[in-house]
């Protein structure tokens, strides 16, 4: 990896953290309660641009160092499970089954449901 790459992967990356930080803050501001809607939307739109980005790779419309820029830099910057994990944990601590099991177990289906939507689109195109 040269390090022009290296450059341009870490400020997609930033940007995808930035972007991230923007629509988090947009949904806080729209929906009442402790449930993490906001982290919801934020990972299952990011897996549904990485199968995207992943299927327009192998349909060969776009090319590798796109993959790594788009994919690892920007989404990787935008996606959270990390704070996915800690809210989840934080329900159960709270006692919120339901809500804990929804979005540790349903934000994860549904995030896997949009990534194979986004590859097969990306494929068809």
């Amino acid at each position: 990896m040269i390090a022009l790459q290296v450059v341009v992967l870490c400020v997609a990356g930033g940007i995808g953290a930035a972007l991230r930080f923007v629509v988090d803050g947009a949904i806080r501001t729209r929906t009442s309660g402790s449930y993490p809607v906001a982290t919801t939307v934020v990972n299952v739109s990011g897996s549904l641009l990485l199968g995207l980005v992943t299927g327009l790779v192998l349909g060969a419309h776009l090319s590798h160092g796109w993959q790594l820029v788009v994919g690892t830099g920007l989404l990787g910057g935008y996606t959270t499970f990390s704070t996915a994990s800690v809210e989840t944990v934080r329900l159960f601590e709270e006692r919120r089954y339901l809500a804990a099991t929804m979005n540790g177990l349903g934000m994860l289906l549904l995030a896997t449901v949009a990534a194979a939507a986004g590859y097969a689109l990306g494929l068809l195109l």
